[in-house]
């Protein structure tokens, strides 16, 4: 079992930009794809961006595209989310999740999630 523990989230302004980290507990992160989700009030939880075991592959939802990009440091046992261009509609609480497998939907594991608030 792995735990993943997201930090970076906040209130930001329209255009502005965040970070979003994820620690993962075990040594071997690397043998896991991570994906990043998020869930607005009152909508189901929905894909952001998916990246594989090595970082050679990345997946993006289409409302993301081009402004949000994942990354990974096996090293370090982290995953990224860089956030551009932040839109009040990209409000929600953000969780990153691991599977065995490079997907937009089947997870294994999940963080408790960080708050991400945009302003207009």
């Amino acid at each position: 079992q792995v735990q993943l523990v997201e930090s970076g989230g906040g209130l930001v302004q329209a255009g502005d930009s965040l970070r979003l980290s994820c620690v993962a507990s075990r040594r071997t992160f690397s043998v896991y794809a991570m994906g990043w989700f998020r869930q607005a009030p009152g909508k189901e939880r929905e894909f952001v961006a998916a990246i594989n075991r090595n970082g050679g592959s990345t997946a993006y939802a289409d409302s993301v595209q081009g402004r949000f990009t994942i990354s990974r440091d096996n090293a370090k046992n982290t995953a990224y989310l860089q956030m551009n261009s932040l839109k009040p509609e990209d409000t929600a609480v953000y969780y990153c999740a691991a599977s065995s497998s490079f997907s937009r939907v089947a997870y294994d594991y999940w963080g408790q999630g960080t708050q991400v608030t945009v302003s207009s």
